[in-house]
């Protein structure tokens, strides 16, 4: 695919900036922040054809927004789940009603949601889930254990997969629920305190929480979740790739500053890792236009990100030497665990190698579903 901007894309580039520019100022609250998102039709630029988004974006115009709010310093997207996950999914597969119901909230800012997918014994093979629900006369009642889901302490509502068949195995019998979160006794959230000292991953806990929607019809929950994994690798990408831009070039500043620059050895990892970012921004715009083109592209997409921003975190600190040891020097009672960019970096990208699909499991979906492989031997499967 050719994929470059033209006029009307660079004078939208400056309308975003302009934006931008204008209400990126001081400490901004998150759930705030999306509201005013969707008041001046931020949120949707992707959604022309369900007729529920704000403004219309065509496919440059989304990465055109992407990148420059990735550039501005803007607050990390609370919304991003519900916009860029859930939305697309409703569109290619919920009801009339169901995308009636939930996108305009989603469009304005006002609902924000999570994602119910890994579980303690599920984690990188999400057929092994194990929470489950029971139909009744008004819907599910979900009982179960997730966990890594990010933003459920401040999430309206959940998208979960669950088994919806007793007895069922694998990719079968399961569904693709929408829970409410506000349901006291049902549902418990808690923190899950990370090596960086952030909690923004929790463990959710459903203990017959009520479930009216399903997406995609009961049975159907593999294949509505694998399309949204889909999503998940879409326009997004590029702007975490614009993040990584930073975080290189901040890396090369401690190198110079410390004088690791002046190891060739350093110097060539530098460049790269420069060259690298490069290849996956390519391959992205590459896939981006005709994803059904490239079955295995999601895959191959994580396992190029995952361990780059891996050998980035190394390199952040090995460029430091021993400082890049040592915390600051006002730590306190009130504050104990705090950390710079370049150790933050390193210690979160450990677990880029297993969250989202680990690099096993990406592989061996490239092997079996797009180079045809023989299929890996997992036992007795129904």
């Amino acid at each position: 695919m050719e994929f470059g901007s033209g006029p009307a894309d660079e004078a939208f580039r400056r309308e975003v900036r302009g934006w931008l520019d204008a209400h990126v100022q001081g400490d901004l609250d998150r759930r705030g922040w999306e509201r005013t998102l969707g008041a001046d039709g931020w949120i949707g630029l992707g959604w022309a054809e369900s007729g529920y988004g704000n403004r219309t974006g065509t496919l440059t115009q989304q990465v055109v927004w992407a990148e420059e709010y990735a550039r501005s310093a803007a607050p990390p997207r609370s919304g991003h789940i519900g916009e860029n996950l859930l939305a697309p999914t409703l569109i290619a597969h919920g009801t009339a009603e169901q995308k009636a119901r939930f996108l305009p909230p989603v469009a304005a800012g006002e609902e924000l949601w999570c994602q119910g997918y890994s579980e303690p014994g599920a984690g990188s093979d999400l057929a092994g889930v194990r929470t489950s629900a029971v139909r009744e006369a008004d819907g599910y009642r979900v009982s179960g254990q997730k966990i890594w889901t990010s933003l459920a302490h401040e999430a309206d509502w959940c998208f979960v997969l669950a088994r919806t068949e007793a007895g069922s195995r694998r990719h079968h019998g399961l569904s693709f629920l929408l829970v409410p979160m506000d349901q006291p006794g049902r549902i418990e959230v808690r923190p899950i305190r990370q090596l960086t000292g952030t909690a923004d991953f929790n463990e959710v806990f459903f203990d017959g929480a009520h479930a009216e929607h399903v997406v995609g019809g009961e049975g159907n929950g593999w294949r509505v979740a694998m399309s949204l994994l889909g999503f998940e690798r879409g326009v997004s990408t590029l702007a975490q790739q614009i993040g990584f831009a930073e975080e290189l070039g901040r890396v090369v500043r401690d190198a110079v500053a410390s004088g690791a620059a002046a190891d060739p050895v350093v110097r060539a990892r530098l460049v790269r890792l420069w060259a690298e970012l490069r290849v996956m921004r390519w391959n992205a715009l590459r896939t981006l236009g005709n994803p059904a083109a490239e079955p295995g592209a999601p895959s191959v997409a994580k396992l190029l990100w995952a361990g780059w921003h891996q050998r980035l975190g190394e390199l952040a600190v090995q460029v430091r030497g021993a400082a890049a040891s040592v915390g600051p020097a006002d730590w306190s009672a009130a504050a104990p665990y705090e950390l710079d960019p370049a150790q933050h970096l390193f210690l979160f990208s450990r677990a880029d190698t297993i969250y989202g699909g680990s690099d096993q499991v990406q592989r061996t979906i490239i092997a079996e579903r797009v180079l045809g492989l023989p299929r890996e031997p997992k036992g007795v499967e129904s």
